[in-house]
């Protein structure tokens, strides 16, 4: 097993930077860091507020069950 060696934080923000900038240019790397992070976290709260909807009972049954009935049909057949 090996051992990684991470690098400093100061560092990794430096050489991430570096390579935005040269490989998007000024503008777009700019345009990039300035995303907002709320995207993010719009498509995690709708993510959540689906899971909270869900039956675990229903899901589990449609998910495990119907995959199982499929399978022991192809088995008769």
């Amino acid at each position: 097993m090996s051992i990684t060696k991470l690098m400093p934080d100061k560092d990794l923000i430096k050489k991430v930077t570096e390579l935005l900038f040269k490989e998007l240019g000024y503008t777009d790397a700019i345009r990039f860091l300035s995303l907002p992070k709320e995207q993010l976290q719009e498509s995690v709260k709708r993510h959540r507020n689906w899971q909270d909807s869900l039956d675990k009972e229903t899901f589990y049954d449609d998910v495990f069950l119907s995959g199982s009935s499929k399978n022991q049909k192809n088995l008769v057949q």
